[in-house]
């Protein structure tokens, strides 16, 4: 076990920020996460952290994973107290990080999103894992399944996923499985390239739009300037940035101004 105090950090929130789907609570505050072939449990008590891994493995991995090193505290202190909205946000979304996630994973996840819910996105994502990812056991004997290879759906026919309920989105997945497969589209070169270059091969990919291109650039490639608009946040645009979102003042941090909106536009009724 390796025990961390951290600040600005919750797993709870994380957990229901929208951004992973292969988390959830599995006791009373204890947490599973599965990242890849990767398996963690956690638990939380205030900012007191204990992760069920060795110090190395988090070291090696997991600190990145949960983009420890980066000092949120800082990132909340240049919001303009003037913003009545964003404050509020931040202060009830003081917890949510952007995780640092497989490239291909977020593909494939954020292809499942598009019209889609949280709850269908976590079944669609769990059922393509057991059927076509790898079984593994953790270290305390609990058994999982790693995330699908490109090579494990590229094989595939264009609608063999609807059987993991994902419908029409079926064909999206494959076919960016055939892509990344045959190495029409290279992940290492993707991962090398600045936000607006990695958004413009991204937005290549069929099936995939702005905010799909953005979402992956923000969860997995880790720009953090990416800024996802769904209905959510297009609502809130309307509402309280008529005159537009203030991007020159938040650059290089707009995608974390981003996710404290929707976490307070997800969760803010319920405080």
């Amino acid at each position: 076990m390796t025990e961390k105090i951290l600040e600005n950090f919750s797993i709870a929130q994380i957990c229901e920020s929208g951004q992973c789907f292969r988390m959830e609570e599995i006791q009373d505050g204890r947490y599973q996460v599965i990242a890849g072939d990767r398996y963690l449990e956690l638990e939380q008590q205030g900012n007191r952290v204990r992760f069920d891994c060795t110090e190395v493995e988090y070291r090696d991995f997991w600190r990145h994973y949960f983009d420890i090193e980066t000092d949120y505290g800082a990132v909340m202190a240049q919001i303009n107290p003037n913003d009545t909205y964003l404050t509020a946000a931040a202060q009830l979304a003081w917890g949510v990080r952007i995780l640092n996630q497989d490239l291909w994973e977020m593909i494939v996840t954020f292809l499942i999103s598009q019209q889609n819910n949280i709850v269908r996105i976590r079944r669609c994502i769990k059922n393509i894992c057991e059927t076509y990812g790898t079984a593994k056991t953790a270290s305390n004997g609990v058994c999982y399944y790693a995330f699908p290879t490109a090579q494990a759906l590229a094989g595939l026919e264009e609608d063999a996923l609807m059987a993991c309920n994902l419908g029409y989105r079926s064909k999206y997945v494959v076919r960016a499985a055939k892509a990344v497969s045959s190495g029409e589209v290279d992940l290492a070169w993707i991962s090398s390239l600045n936000y607006q270059k990695a958004r413009a091969e991204l937005l290549k990919l069929f099936g995939v739009g702005e905010k799909v291109a953005d979402c992956i650039c923000l969860f997995a490639l880790h720009h953090l300037d990416a800024f996802p608009v769904d209905t959510h946040i297009r609502q809130v645009m309307e509402q309280h940035y008529k005159r537009g979102f203030p991007n020159r003042r938040y650059k290089g941090i707009r995608g974390i101004m981003q996710q404290y909106i929707f976490y307070y536009e997800l969760h803010g009724s319920e405080k």
